[in-house]
């Protein structure tokens, strides 16, 4: 008996290795290599030019983007925000969560700006009459968002600018659309044991954010440690990786089934 439990701690513990210890030493490795700015003041802001001009979008139009976070922390950890346009608008609307004041911020910045000088991918997207009739319920459900309050944003474990985005993702699951496994906060559904069947079908369940797992046709299959996610997804086959993302097909294919934008 004691053998098979020393045999199994030790393949525990080289599955930790390589699942989640490996991934985040070689993304703090890369980090460190990069040309990045030592401070807030010196980032960039501005807009990237990822996103065409509203006007260019004759129908309506959602987009999920991304873009790594500034500090040590870029190292392990994406900055998640979402942004939208009805038919005809001159302009996109931007809505992300920040780390002072009250948390929810409307056009704070530019809707594709830099994230602490590193450029945003668009990671889910809705087009036409699929976005036109997510719109409302986009906007109802960042107006009903949990962890609004002036005092409730919190870096690590959450609900932080990723809790926010991934929270109307579950709330619009027609996007067909998870955050990558690095974006610190996505999992954190409230204090203490947590657990969540979305409207999707995904299963969501979680310690405080701190630990858990997801299982369901968008997430895939997916285990929870201390912000990051290591799993598969199936249904657009990929590997999920604590601090690096996704390896496999893209999940801003997943808007193929929507009218094109």
């Amino acid at each position: 008996m004691l053998a098979i439990l020393a045999a199994t701690l030790r393949w525990s513990l080289l599955g930790f290795t390589l699942a989640f210890l490996l991934p985040v030493f070689a993304a703090s490795l890369w980090w460190a290599l990069q040309d990045r700015p030592d401070s807030w003041r010196n980032a960039d802001w501005g807009p990237s030019g990822v996103l065409p001009p509203a006007q260019a979008v004759p129908g309506a139009a959602i987009r999920v983007m991304a873009a790594r976070t500034g500090g040590a922390k870029g190292a392990v950890s994406v900055h998640s925000w979402i942004v939208h346009k009805r038919a005809g608008a001159a302009r996109w609307t931007r809505h992300d969560v920040v780390g002072w004041g009250r948390p929810v911020r409307r056009d704070a910045y530019a809707a594709d700006a830099r994230w602490y000088s590193n450029l945003p991918q668009v990671i889910g997207a809705a087009d036409g009459s699929a976005a036109a009739t997510l719109i409302p319920r986009l906007e109802a459900a960042i107006a009903a968002y949990p962890f609004a309050g002036s005092d409730a944003y919190r870096i690590f474990p959450g609900p932080n600018s990723n809790t926010f985005t991934a929270h109307l993702l579950r709330e619009l699951p027609e996007l067909g659309v998870t955050l990558p496994p690095h974006a610190v906060g996505r999992d954190f559904l409230g204090e203490g044991p947590q657990l969540v069947l979305d409207e999707g079908g995904d299963l969501h369940a979680s310690i405080s954010g701190l630990a858990g797992f997801t299982v369901g046709p968008r997430a895939g299959v997916e285990l929870h440690l201390l912000g990051q996610a290591v799993g598969l997804d199936i249904m657009r086959p990929a590997l999920k990786l604590p601090a690096i993302g996704r390896l496999g097909l893209s999940p801003r294919a997943q808007a193929a089934e929507l009218p094109p934008g």
